[in-house]
């Protein structure tokens, strides 16, 4: 990734043009919106932070609809909602995390990891029951603080607590305070950084996942930071938990090779960037997130191979990661977009929120799995190690199972759908992250305004934005232009905007905006072909923002939740495995295919077949997708199920075989819970 060009390089060409609603319209083509202002409507970064490009707006403030409000209800009626009902740590007799003074069991990570998308699913849907039972957690956590400003359940290693659950549950809150402004969580988080404050440093953050995480914390601190005043000493407090985080600022190395952690703390230098404004912190991130992917992440989808930890030798397309990792990497992108304002992460939250999150859970949301790679052509209850790093059934699709992604998961659509929309510092709104929605907002002076996406993104190319506004009112408006796209175009109210727009950048519309106003923006999506050279010299086929896979036909094979699960899994006893089954999804028909290409345009070797929109709304599953793609390819006899049971090894391409060529038939990889989207290449 260059990280200075994405900082420096700025288009500034403008144009002014008269619309049918008369009013006076300049679209200027920028790198970042301009942080020398601050939004007056919604929290920004307090000095001395340094201002962020974007700002998020509270929970609730954006409705999604269409495909996305579809995967969420799915997300409601399915695991998320109803993992109450499954998982021992949500029981609630007895619990560590309902008790005024942290006694009883279940006291670690799981709760707040559930809670934290559970909660906002809830009051992104405005859902009341799911609201109602996150106020039983979240209440017992405020009422759970004690004289010394500590909360929570108390977990002593080695005479030193560990907070890493509590760094979670602060998160929760965050959101919670968001959606309710209880005044309560600002004077606890404040009693809570002041004992935080009073620890001896070598009592702080020495456990091997808080040491690793201590980045949450530190986000968690400028979250209070700027909501108070006269609270300079957290500016203390955040130095302090940085000197104690683990060393994510390494030249040529990370701190460990876990794969949630990584995902989820390469970001930590860019989060204290913030307070330090050394250029070198913010470049630690970017440098962190091109270490694991040149070495492990050679591969489609938008992840690396870390199938708990990313292993010397172990870098195939057949090494999956954890779905924690993909919920936490699309987290880390979108806090990233607000910090940087590089398109880049609003590019790769999607790249991973739409080619690999999809294929860990079930279509209906009702199991997950804990491993998904981008070539994984079965995925059964048997142990696969040293295949992947860890022992046992980490292939299933099973609800009882999974343990921290069983709840972590909760998190990955619903944060996804609160940064589709942003606020600016000039007090305009950016459209982020595509998808169809509603955002009610504050603009301009304070008016409160909507705007409403619509489309079939990421499988059509255009998306549509309405004005809904009582009177006329005056603000920016920008609109991201993703990497991908080289020839993306804008209409306002009809009218083509005579002016091209530089592939990751922001289009930048200041009008005075009246209801009914409609921008229209093309993102054509060509095809393309990946070539990975330190794979084997494999090859990936996209088309705009999808990857995609060969279709294989997927046999589900329903088994006993309970008897099927990882070790280390627990649930109630009243927890129903017919109700919530397990599934081995095998391969009915050939997976070993590799493409025939020698370097053609990909429209000379690829078909484009586009069909209706699925009536169900849910494009995600082998039949109901609306783009498919047919190419030629072969088979491969040699390539086939290895010692250990998993997808072997990518043969070396160009590959040399006497098989017949095929017409095969691609999917997005997404869709595809069995994939091959690394193809090896036949010899033509």
């Amino acid at each position: 990734m260059m990280f200075y060009k994405s900082l420096i390089v700025a288009s500034c060409l403008s144009l002014s043009i008269l619309n049918p609603t008369k009013a006076i319209e300049e679209v200027t083509n920028v790198s970042r919106p301009d942080t020398s202002a601050s939004n007056k409507h919604y929290v920004s970064n307090r000095k001395p932070l340094r201002s962020a490009y974007f700002v998020k707006l509270p929970v609730g403030s954006i409705q999604p609809k269409g495909w996305l409000r579809k995967y969420l209800e799915l997300q409601r009626d399915g695991l998320t909602g109803h993992l109450g009902e499954i998982s021992a740590w949500l029981a609630k007799k007895n619990n560590a995390w309902l008790s005024k003074d942290g006694s009883g069991d279940h006291g670690w990570e799981e709760v707040p990891y559930w809670l934290k998308g559970y909660a906002n699913l809830g009051y992104i849907l405005k859902d009341e029951r799911i609201i109602q039972e996150a106020r039983i957690w979240l209440n017992a956590a405020l009422e759970s603080q004690r004289e010394d400003g500590y909360f929570g359940p108390l977990i002593l290693k080695d005479g030193k607590p560990d907070l890493w659950g509590n760094m979670i549950m602060l998160w929760c809150l965050q959101s919670y305070y968001e959606y309710s402004r209880d005044e309560r969580v600002l004077s606890f988080m404040e009693k809570y950084f002041a004992w935080q404050n009073q620890l001896p440093e070598e009592k702080l953050l020495k456990d091997y996942w808080e040491n690793s995480r201590g980045g949450d914390n530190l986000y968690s601190i400028y979250w209070l930071y700027n909501r108070t005043q006269g609270k300079e000493w957290l500016l203390d407090l955040a130095k302090k938990i940085h000197r104690n985080t683990a060393d994510w600022k390494q030249q040529h190395n990370l701190p460990n090779w876990h794969n949630v952690n990584i995902a989820q703390c390469f970001r930590e230098p860019a989060t204290y960037y913030l307070q330090t404004g050394d250029p070198s912190d913010l470049e630690a991130s970017y440098r962190n997130f091109d270490i694991i992917r040149e070495r492990f992440g050679n591969v489609p989808g938008g992840m690396f191979g870390a199938d708990e930890n990313a292993r010397e030798g172990y870098a195939d397309p057949r090494q999956g990661v954890e779905t924690c990792g993909m919920v936490e990497q699309m987290a880390s992108d979108e806090i990233l977009m607000g910090i940087t304002g590089d398109p880049f992460w609003a590019d790769h939250a999607e790249e991973v929120a739409f080619n690999t999150y999809p294929a860990a859970v079930m279509p209906d949301f009702k199991a997950l799995r804990y491993i998904t790679s981008p070539n994984m052509s079965i995925s059964d209850s048997k142990n696969h190690h040293p295949g992947i790093d860890n022992k046992g059934p980490f292939l299933m699709m099973n609800p009882f199972s999974s343990r921290c992604c069983q709840h972590n998961h909760a998190q990955g659509w619903p944060y996804f759908a609160e940064h589709i929309f942003m606020a600016t510092p000039d007090n305009g709104l950016a459209a982020l992250l595509f998808a169809e929605a509603v955002v009610t907002a504050k603009v301009a002076n304070g008016q409160e305004i909507s705007i409403e996406s619509a489309g079939h993104y990421p499988f059509d190319d255009q998306i549509s934005f309405t004005v809904h506004t009582a009177n006329g009112v005056s603000f920016p408006y920008y609109i991201r232009i993703p990497n991908w796209c080289n020839q993306a175009s804008v209409l306002v109210n009809g009218k083509k905007v005579q002016q091209a727009f530089k592939a990751g950048s922001y289009v930048k519309i200041e009008r005075t905006w009246n209801d009914g106003d409609k921008i229209t923006l093309t993102l054509p999506m060509e095809l393309s072909i990946t070539k990975w050279k330190e794979n084997k010299g494999s090859i990936s086929i996209n088309r705009g923002p999808l990857t995609y896979s060969l279709k294989i036909q997927e046999q589900y094979i329903k088994k006993d939740s309970k008897a099927s699960a990882i070790g280390d899994s627990k649930w109630q006893d009243n927890a129903d495995p017919e109700k919530w089954p397990s599934f081995e999804i095998l391969p009915n028909s050939p997976w070993n295919y590799g493409i025939v290409y020698a370097g053609q345009k990909p429209g000379e070797i690829i078909e484009v077949i586009k069909s209706e929109w699925p009536e169900d709304n849910f494009p995600f599953t082998p039949d109901h997708v609306p783009v498919r793609l047919k190419v030629k390819g072969k088979q491969i006899p040699e390539w086939k199920i290895d010692q250990y049971g998993l997808t072997d090894v990518l043969p070396a391409s160009p590959v040399q075989v006497n098989t017949e060529a095929e017409e095969l038939e691609l999917i997005p990889m997404g869709a595809a819970r069995l994939r091959i989207s690394a193809f090896p290449v036949i010899k033509y």
